[in-house]
């Protein structure tokens, strides 16, 4: 861990994505979800818009170029998507998205979601259509890989939050083959009392290999680098076992 900042509001976090010194996060649960927008290592929020009360806010990406750049926001079982002006934080619309919402990232010319299966699906940035051949079937020595979250894309390999487990998969998004395991265990904070307070929440930094990572209801947001380390012995026991 290189440093540990404010986590303003201290957030439900269901997505997580950094640009520029800005920091752009969705929160979940019913009645409090919400886009907020604050600097990185502000102790407080900069603007905030809240979702409608039916709507559980789920992972987020930021799409398109300047000046017509957006972002995406997922919901839980809603099957809608909300998109925003990420300026402004004003809506600009919805749209109809089939499976459930978990995570979302930008990949080059495609956006990846997440469903909290095994499987990414592959998207058209500008309205989230699948594109042919678009399903992901993620696997780590053979097996699958479940419980795929909040989703980064890093040097060309799509970084996993899984839920529950203190891991981050980093998947080649050609294959789905699991090509590298991260420990994050070194990055926690107990909650006594609030079983829901796992981590969450993955931002890739400028810098090679470094990131923001947090949880649901974390006090701050972590300031990592992964870095090569042994091979763990069953690399598929840690994400599926």
């Amino acid at each position: 861990m290189l440093r540990r900042l404010p986590h303003p509001g201290r957030g439900f976090t269901q997505g997580l994505i950094v640009e520029g010194g800005t920091v752009w996060e969705s929160t979940g649960q019913y009645g409090e979800s919400a886009l907020r927008r604050y600097p990185l290592g502000a102790a407080g929020q900069e603007a905030s818009a809240a979702l409608p009360p039916e709507l559980f806010g789920e992972g987020i990406c930021r799409a398109g170029a300047d000046p017509g750049a957006h972002l995406w926001q997922l919901t839980w079982r809603e099957r809608v998507a909300l998109r925003w002006d990420p300026g402004t934080l004003k809506l600009l619309g919805t749209i109809p998205y089939h499976r459930e919402g978990w995570g979302i990232c930008l990949a080059g010319a495609e956006v990846l979601t997440s469903d909290g299966s095994s499987e990414l699906v592959r998207r058209d940035p500008a309205d989230l259509r699948p594109l042919p051949g678009e399903v992901i079937r993620v696997r780590c020595q053979g097996q699958r890989v479940p419980g795929l979250n909040d989703l980064d894309w890093s040097a060309g390999r799509v970084w996993a939050n899984l839920l529950g487990r203190p891991y981050l998969a980093g998947i080649d998004p050609a294959t789905g083959e699991v090509t590298d395991v991260a420990d994050i265990r070194p990055v926690a904070e107990r909650h006594w009392g609030d079983p829901e307070a796992v981590r969450n929440g993955i931002a890739s930094l400028p810098a090679a290999g470094e990131y923001l990572l947090t949880g649901k209801r974390w006090r701050h947001l972590y300031h990592v680098r992964l870095e090569p380390a042994r091979a763990p012995a069953d690399p598929a026991g840690l994400l599926t076992g």
